[in-house]
């Protein structure tokens, strides 16, 4: 199955195309070798260079080859399961040719289906900084958005654990801290990418498109904040409530303890008065081990509750 679109803008409106036009934009979901190959074809790009948008550990960064200019960022996913929803980051590459803009992404995106579908009322095609920028910036903002549900699992992870401290939350908070290190790790690369690609000299760009990078910067720059801020946060936490989990396993063993000792104290009563000897005091009443017993399982209580054993 093709996976390879053609869209194109006119005005606002983002009007899908039976081929490839100039100034339209080129998406690519999923593609095999096969769809890469033929991508390699029609737009005369190296596969060895265009081959690497396959690659699912693809760092963010930029490169450039016969004046064509291929851009990796990173943007977020989610997985939900039955235990917890993880997010993590996978590679989208661009391509920025003479004519078109390519996107090449591994994994389908709500991002990309968004402007696919016209949501997003910003980017002309065939303005192709313009339209790679806002796509930059509706990552920015979808890694905000993300950011904003992860705090809001973790706070009512947070009221849960207060009362449960069951393995459950534990698991679900450290699925988020793992995500909060793949947004950090891809954010900061990410942001070292933008910047190369902004002071590049083979991107042409006017007035309102440094404007429009400033914005990208600044979001990408508010995200990476927000994720080292939850990142500490989360990270303090899951440190707190282990000592506290751990603290609380002490405090059972103590009492478990305690009152092994308390109930062992019959037992030895029992057995020195079950001894063949007549040496004994009160030998030859059979209630006295039985109220001895009792006072002094009574005076083990209080010593021990006394010293915060019990």
């Amino acid at each position: 199955m093709i996976l390879i679109f053609y869209y194109k803008t006119s005005g606002d409106i983002m009007h899908k195309k039976d081929k490839c036009e100039p100034g339209a934009w080129v998406n690519c979901t999923m593609p095999s070798q096969e769809e890469i190959k033929m991508l390699s074809r029609k737009f005369k790009i190296e596969f060895d260079f265009l081959k690497n948008a396959l690659d699912e550990e693809e760092s963010s960064r930029i490169d450039i080859n016969d004046n064509i200019i291929l851009i990796v960022v990173d943007i977020p996913l989610y997985v939900k399961s039955d235990k917890a929803i993880t997010y993590y980051t996978t590679p989208l590459s661009i391509l920025l040719t003479e004519e078109n803009v390519i996107t090449i992404a591994l994994k389908n995106s709500d991002i990309i289906n968004s402007f696919a579908a016209g949501r997003v009322k910003k980017g002309d095609t065939s303005d192709k900084t313009n339209f790679i920028l806002n796509i930059v910036l509706y990552v920015a903002t979808r890694y905000l958005r993300y950011l904003n549900q992860i705090i809001k699992s973790s706070d009512r992870i947070e009221r849960s654990l207060r009362k449960s401290m069951k393995n459950k939350e534990l698991i679900q908070l450290l699925e988020i801290e793992k995500s909060l290190v793949y947004f950090s790790s891809s954010l900061k690369t990410t942001k070292v990418t933008l910047e190369k690609l902004f002071r590049s000299r083979f991107v042409d760009h006017d007035e309102s498109d440094k404007d429009l990078m400033d914005d990208v910067l600044i979001e990408i720059k508010q995200a990476i904040e927000m994720t080292d801020t939850y990142l500490n946060i989360v990270s303090g936490t899951m440190e707190a409530f282990a000592s506290i989990i751990s603290n609380n396993l002490n405090i059972v063993m103590k009492v478990l303890a305690s009152l092994t000792l308390i109930i062992s104290i019959p037992t030895v009563i029992s057995g020195i008065y079950g001894m063949n000897t007549k040496n004994f005091p009160m030998m030859d009443y059979w209630w006295f081990p039985i109220i001895l017993s009792i006072a002094l399982m009574i005076i083990a209580f209080f010593i021990l509750r006394k010293k915060d054993m019990i």
